[in-house]
């Protein structure tokens, strides 16, 4: 019985191992109390598919997880903020608005606003088979490798 559970056990590892669950952040001020923060999980090692999350926090004052519904290891997520301070979020196609005063104002755009989607500041991509922030060259955010 007990060597049935440890083949079983090695058997499950590199199954498990296929799964992904990692997650990068751009600091916003330079600090880790200040961050948009983009979450990755893959349910089934077995789906493509990947949930996405982003994490908006402001602390103490406020943290949110928002859903960006499933995208792939491939799909480019770039952050672009506003002259309000507000974000917008690009996801393949997709765009989403945030802020990080109460960390609660989130909404998927149907379009892209009329006064634009605002300054790039970076990108979310694996780098080296790692999720990291690249910053955008002369943009004021920073990068979390």
């Amino acid at each position: 019985m007990r060597l049935r559970t440890v083949l079983l056990s090695l058997f499950a590892v590199p199954l498990l191992a296929a799964c992904v669950n990692d997650g990068a952040s751009y600091e916003i001020d330079g600090t880790r109390e200040h961050v948009l923060s983009l979450i990755r999980e893959q349910p089934y090692f077995w789906d493509d598919k990947l949930e996405l999350a982003l994490v908006v926090a402001r602390m103490p004052a406020c943290m949110r997880r928002h859903s960006l519904g499933s995208g792939t290891a491939r799909t480019r997520v770039e952050v672009y903020q506003v002259p309000s301070g507000a974000f917008v979020v690009k996801v393949g196609k997709r765009l989403y608005a945030t802020e990080t005063q109460t960390c609660e104002g989130f909404a998927k755009l149907d379009a892209e606003p009329v006064e634009g989607i605002g300054l790039r500041v970076g990108t979310f991509r694996v780098r080296n088979g790692e999720l990291v922030f690249v910053k955008e060259e002369g943009g004021s955010g920073s990068a979390e490798e």
